[in-house]
């Protein structure tokens, strides 16, 4: 056993820990354990019951444990007495093959058997808003173009203050805090790493804030549109590959004809992005509010800043996919909602395919996506609502083939089922315009 918990415990004087995993709806579970038994569990893992969770079991399904990696640990800043783990589920002696975070690790280890290391960093954007989330929770924060507003910012002081202050104790890396397009909107940036590695500070991330906006009697939402009227939670997935060792940038060319500095291999990558968006919709936007954002009508600032068509540029945010620097692109389509795990396992599957096809995105464009979007011509045109992301994701071959049938059922089954939930559900718009018909 490389890393012992155990010992971690009595030098860094932990007291508890939390062994967790995300489910296939981003739902984050755990359970605390103290001290004396982690010994045991790094072993052979935390027992939960799956039914209990959103993964596509029963009542008659096995124990299914959390097996915690000592490399995903996580002192809490705010509580230091507490750890946090990031688990993969086994069930039976096997890993579950529903489980994300497997899936996101099967996914590198494809990478890496073709000499690649992917590498990635997220903006996460949220809003602060009441506790019972119909209002922001700071009445003042009115401007039509809030973005960057430096007294509705530090209103928000403390909270962020104490995220940032986190991060920094963290040694995560963080390098700037903003207010973001909407009312009530912020977004805070840290390094970029290993995809793993990103991947579970995402979903620690989203655990603080929530936590620590919690300390100051405020709520924070990554729901995707909480507010019609105003810019929704974009999660932006910056991307490059590497060579094994991480010293060469693979999607590096300074000598790119369409001198945006990607090379073959990036443009390959891009390509199987590109070939897979629709499907790939279903998990970067996973709820019916998802596509509210999407296809959404242009907000009080004046931008929607969420793409609805599968294009490509150079430092340009009007479309699906920006390439703001050499060697890496930015892909905003993802809302707040996506998955950590999910995520990055489905663009990576999807670059991959792209690699292994040698697919072609396609040139890029150069247009404004919101005022001349005809210039974009044969462009895709991502899906309407979740239903028909879901159907598009079930008929994928090429995401079938990498993520398993046995995941892509699971969360097909889930997804449909949440759809008929609330399509059940009468809406007061509904009501309105239908009851004197």
């Amino acid at each position: 056993m490389a890393t012992d918990l155990a010992k971690i415990a009595k030098s860094k004087k932990i007291e508890y820990f939390l062994i967790s995993f995300v489910d296939l709806f981003g739902v984050l579970r755990a359970k605390l354990v103290p001290a004396r038994a982690i010994g045991e569990m790094q072993g052979e893992g935390a027992g939960f019951a799956g039914f209990a969770a959103w993964l596509d079991m029963t009542p008659a399904h096995p124990d299914m444990f959390g097996v915690p990696d000592p490399d995903s640990l996580i002192q809490l800043p705010w509580q230091p007495e507490i750890g946090w783990l990031a688990a993969d589920l086994w069930m039976d002696g096997q890993e579950v093959e529903a489980s994300p975070r497997v899936a996101l690790k099967r996914q590198l280890a494809r990478a890496e058997a073709a000499g690649y290391r992917v590498k990635t960093g997220v903006e996460c954007e949220y809003f602060l808003v009441d506790s019972d989330g119909t209002a922001l929770s700071d009445p003042r924060d009115i401007q039509s173009k809030p973005c960057y507003d430096q007294q509705a910012l530090m209103r928000r002081y403390p909270v962020i203050k104490s995220i940032c202050d986190a991060m920094l104790e963290l040694g995560w890396g963080p390098y700037q805090n903003d207010h973001e397009d909407a009312n009530g909107q912020f977004e805070m940036n840290w390094d970029y790493d290993d995809a793993l590695k990103t991947a579970d500070r995402h979903v620690f991330f989203k655990y603080m804030v929530k936590t620590l906006a919690e300390q100051h009697e405020l709520r924070a939402t990554f729901m995707p549109k909480p507010f019609a009227d105003l810019t929704g939670n974009g999660c932006h997935a910056h991307v490059s590959v590497w060579n094994k060792t991480g010293s060469k940038n693979l999607f590096l060319d300074k000598k790119d004809k369409q001198e945006l500095g990607l090379s073959a291999t990036a443009y390959s990558f891009l390509g199987g992005i590109v070939h897979n968006a629709e499907a790939l919709t279903a998990l970067f936007n996973p709820t019916v509010n998802s596509y509210k954002r999407i296809n959404g009508a242009v907000t009080r600032s004046g931008a929607t800043w969420s793409p609805n068509t599968v294009t490509y540029s150079g430092n340009n945010r009007t479309h699906m996919i920006r390439v703001p620097d050499d060697g890496r692109f930015e892909l905003r389509l993802m809302d707040g909602a996506a998955n950590p795990y999910l995520m990055q396992a489905g663009f990576t599957a999807a670059g991959l395919d792209g690699i292994d096809n040698n697919r072609d995105p396609g040139r890029a464009q150069f247009n404004n996506m919101y005022e001349e979007p005809h210039k974009a011509k044969g462009a895709k045109q991502l899906p309407l609502n979740l239903l028909d992301a879901i159907r598009l994701l079930d008929k994928s071959k090429p995401l079938r083939a990498a993520l398993g049938d046995e995941l892509i059922d699971a969360y097909v089954k889930l997804k449909t089922n949440e759809w008929r939930d609330y399509a059940a559900h009468l809406s007061d718009w509904e009501r309105k315009n239908t009851l004197d018909c």
